[in-house]
């Protein structure tokens, strides 16, 4: 399959911002690096309350499939985080480089 990336928006509720930045990089990043995701940044917008990262996926199944085996994955359920807990609102979109 063909690279796929995806930049990736939250909004996060008040006051836990770092908190979110902080088990992401625990606990979400070395999962998705242990399944074949590739992480291009992240990023933290302070003034609007906003965590925005770059994940790609490279390999034999697409994105979509590979994001359900994350999701499905006892790794990721043993986490015992829930992504509500933490975020308003998401936005993911699909992006392709120029650069």
């Amino acid at each position: 399959m063909p690279k796929t990336t995806q930049l990736r928006t939250y909004t996060v509720r008040d006051g836990l911002l770092d908190e979110w930045v902080e088990r992401w990089r625990q606990e979400i990043v070395p999962l998705r690096l242990e399944l074949g995701f590739t992480i291009g940044g992240a990023w933290v917008d302070r003034e609007r309350n906003q965590f925005v990262w770059l994940i790609s996926y490279e390999g034999p199944e697409t994105f979509a499939e590979r994001n359900a085996l994350y999701w499905s994955s006892p790794e990721r359920e043993a986490m015992d985080l829930a992504p509500d807990d933490y975020l308003v609102h998401t936005d993911d979109r699909t992006v392709e480089g120029v650069y």
